[in-house]
């Protein structure tokens, strides 16, 4: 009786795991039918599913650029992303250092200054960062949006800060002992024992930079200067496919970054298992 109320509980289990990822993995399914819809409008949809496929919206995408410069917008959002996960990952991780490992006045009130602000939700600065923008001719500029993601990025440090805080202060004691600077306990013991942790920020900047549609929308007003988030909401209602298409793609580097970090992020685990 037990076995059997086991083998239910499991089974119940398992129909409740497979039913939420239907209901996540369905969205996802049904744009990528719509990324081969051969009618290229949503109007040519037999239900929920395109009446005829082919592969003429990912042609499109990547061929009439006359209007719609869909590789030019992959460009200019890997080129912001790539900085602002570069600049801001550095920015962040030496931040969360500093507010981990040292003490110094108003270190408290700095934390909870930036714990308040992190509460208020960042379209309410929207005013102010455009009209400084302005101010700094930096309108229509990749190189505004990459100073805004990497300058606001150090405001999310208390995740970082609670992962340094896992590092014995003994190990920075011993190495001090050894004659070691600030500089090299930093970047001989601190950085690689904190290698998932750069891992974990370097995704983070990079899809929050590559995924977002406000802040290029507010700044990027000339459309070879778009960013494929932007690009992609300009199209018309006739070009559906087109949207579904560039939906899809812009998937592809977000999965790549993360298999090709997964190795580092494992390694990095091992390697803060192993006392030096």
């Amino acid at each position: 009786m037990r076995k059997t109320k086991n083998l239910f509980d499991i089974a119940w289990t398992y129909f409740l795991l497979c039913l939420a990822g239907f209901i996540f993995a369905f969205p996802c399914l049904w744009l990528i039918m719509a990324s081969f819809s051969a009618g290229g409008s949503i109007y040519s949809f037999d239900g929920f599913f395109p009446s005829q496929l082919g592969f003429n919206s990912f042609a499109l995408l990547f061929n009439d650029t006359v209007m719609y410069n869909y590789p030019k917008w992959f460009a200019n959002t890997l080129f912001i992303a790539s900085f602002s996960m570069i600049i801001g990952t550095i920015l962040v991780i030496l931040t969360a250092y500093v507010m981990s490992r040292y003490r110094f006045k108003s270190r408290k009130a700095i934390m909870k200054t930036t714990l308040v602000l992190g509460m208020f939700p960042s379209f309410m600065s929207m005013i102010a960062v455009y009209i400084l923008m302005t101010q700094f001719n930096l309108i229509n500029n990749h190189w505004g949006l990459i100073l805004i993601y990497s300058a606001g990025a150090p405001m999310g440090y208390l995740v970082q800060k609670g992962f340094f805080d896992t590092i014995p202060i003994s190990v920075d004691e011993a190495a001090r002992i050894d004659g070691a600077t600030s500089l090299m306990i930093f970047l001989k013991i601190s950085l690689p024992l904190s290698l998932p942790m750069i891992v974990y920020t370097a995704l983070t900047s990079f899809t929050w930079a590559w995924s977002d549609f406000i802040l290029p929308k507010l700044l990027l007003k000339q459309r070879d200067s778009y960013t494929v988030a932007v690009g992609l909401m300009s199209l018309g209602e006739t070009e559906f496919a087109r949207f579904a298409a560039g939906s899809v793609f812009i998937a592809v580097p977000i999965v790549l970054l993360y298999f090709c970090l997964i190795r580092l992020l494992v390694e990095g685990v091992s390697a803060g298992a192993v006392k030096g």
